[in-house]
């Protein structure tokens, strides 16, 4: 056991040898030369990203921004196309309307037209053979009306007759059928 005990402090004083040693960047015997390759080690670092990564990354940003904003003047151009298209349609449109209508008013003025001048020669026709009826009618009534003069006289004559016995005189008979028809 005294030999394990020897050990134990042979142990000891290696370890506290070993623990009297600091961390080597917080020694203070180093500190400057530290200080020095951290200076060194950043101005490197920094020129190499000024140099090399920050132009490589600003000429991607500018890219970007040169195709973004070609995109979007892109973008304004087909959107002011096709504003112009669509007022262009709706121009076109607007006269094929009108012109519809145009045609169509021009086509219902035609057609009244037409039906009109239809209508005038219809009640030209009628008003002709209406005339001619009425003539007709007019020619019919005198020469019934001079029948019935006619015919009554001899109706007249017929009945003085047998009544009488007597032939009347036709002069008479005759005056006097034309003073009942006159009223």
């Amino acid at each position: 056991m005294a030999e394990s005990h020897g050990k134990a402090a042979a142990h000891t004083e290696a370890d506290g040898g070993a623990h009297a040693r600091t961390f080597p960047p917080f020694e203070k015997s180093t500190y400057a030369s530290q200080l020095v390759s951290l200076l060194i080690a950043f101005v490197a670092l920094y020129l190499i990203v000024s140099r090399l990564a920050l132009p490589k990354v600003g000429g991607t940003i500018d890219a970007r921004q040169d195709a973004i904003d070609t995109d979007l003047s892109d973008a304004q151009k087909l959107k002011d196309d096709s504003d112009a298209a669509l007022k262009a349609y709706e121009t076109e449109l607007a006269n094929s309307r009108a012109k519809a209508q145009a045609i169509s008013s021009e086509a219902r003025e035609k057609f009244n037209a037409q039906a009109e001048a239809e209508r005038k020669t219809l009640e030209d026709r009628l008003a002709a053979k209406l005339a001619d009826a009425e003539k007709t009618i007019a020619a019919t009534r005198k020469s019934a009306m001079s029948n019935v003069n006619t015919i009554a006289s001899d109706a007249a004559s017929a009945i003085v007759q047998r009544l009488t016995g007597a032939a009347p005189d036709a002069k008479a008979v005759a005056s006097a059928v034309d003073a009942t028809l006159k009223g």
